[in-house]
């Protein structure tokens, strides 16, 4: 059993409202280097935890996290569709070690997934068929949320189980850091958004999809021309996330609340929480070392970019204290 990781951000932007091209070759470098971890490591199971923008989950039923035994791209922004590898059996295993954990998860045989899922995978591979996954949704995006500290709770429990399998397993976490793009918030919805928010929003038209895809870009042109009023990139508090996760200080970020999220990176930094759930995951097995680490704010992505790796290190001094009690709290 082996465990290696990557942490990336995403943005459905890539392509469509691209930065200056030197920034791009410079992001393209980074995820090069990424690619090559992979490639050595040569993986046989992928663990991604990743969000979900109202396109796989909504809230006529919103689970805090939930494990795909089968799942699906909706094809977002152009990306491709069809169905990911899923590992049904690897899928099932971890959902009881981690019901066993006391950490509460869903399992579903029909999960819909979007570019929070699909981007990091074609990041990395040639294919969503390149190899074998276990998709891991955690709610960043619908409120209420639970406490940060839950997807550590849930990615330690994830972790243990990995330890049960003769396998070598990467680990993915997918998304943040600081964002704060215009995902609708059921609290201050117009009507007609709310029903879009319910049930009724799956499986849109391919030209209402291409109608609330076009809105998107429109405010990232916006916003990187500084002619909105939303939220800046937040690079010092993007920097000590970084910071904490390769240090194993995960409590320096997960035991704060809520509202400091928000106030600090913007209401889609929620996301980090793929990051620690994956970064708790990898802690599981013992001491880690951060192997690479990038970063630029890049407003044109509506996002704070970063792409980590990092592998299980016995000589490192990188141990994370990591609990699966409380997980209820």
């Amino acid at each position: 059993m082996s465990v290696a990781l990557c942490a990336t951000s995403h943005s459905p932007l890539i392509g469509l409202n691209d930065p200056a091209p030197e920034i791009r070759i410079e992001v393209e470098g980074a995820l090069d280097q990424a690619r090559e971890f992979v490639r050595e490591f040569n993986p046989d199971l992928v663990v991604i935890f990743a969000p979900d923008h109202y396109n796989g989950f909504f809230y006529d039923m919103m689970p805090p996290f939930c494990i795909g035994a089968a799942a699906t791209s909706v094809g977002d922004y152009g990306l491709p569709t069809g169905e990911l590898s899923v590992d049904k059996a690897a899928a099932y295993d971890i959902s009881a070690a981690v019901l066993e954990a006391g950490v509460d998860v869903a399992v579903s045989e029909d999960m819909q997934v979007d570019h929070g899922f699909v981007q990091p995978l074609l990041f990395l591979f040639e294919t969503l068929q390149s190899v074998p996954v276990v998709p891991i949704f955690i709610n960043c995006v619908a409120a209420p949320l639970g406490p940060a500290s839950r997807s550590r709770r849930l990615g330690a429990a994830v972790g243990s189980a990995l330890k049960k399998m003769d396998r070598r397993v990467l680990v993915v976490g997918s998304g943040g850091l600081s964002h704060d793009p215009p995902v609708p918030r059921m609290e201050d919805a117009p009507a007609e958004m709310v029903q879009r928010l319910l049930l009724r929003g799956r499986n849109p038209s391919a030209e209402q999809r291409a109608t609330r895809e076009d809105k998107t870009v429109r405010a990232a042109r916006q916003y990187a021309s500084g002619a909105t009023d939303f939220r800046e990139l937040n690079p010092e508090w993007d920097r000590e996330v970084l910071r904490a996760l390769a240090e194993g200080d995960f409590a320096r970020i997960d035991e704060q609340t809520n509202d400091w999220f928000v106030r600090e990176g913007g209401h889609s930094s929620h996301e980090i929480r793929t990051w620690i759930a994956a970064y708790a995951a990898l802690a599981a097995q013992g001491p880690y070392s951060m192997r690479s680490s990038y970063y630029r704010p890049i407003k044109e992505w509506f996002a704070g970019f970063a792409t980590t790796t990092a592998h299980t290190d016995p000589t490192s001094s990188v141990t994370a204290a990591l609990s699966t009690e409380g997980a209820a709290r």
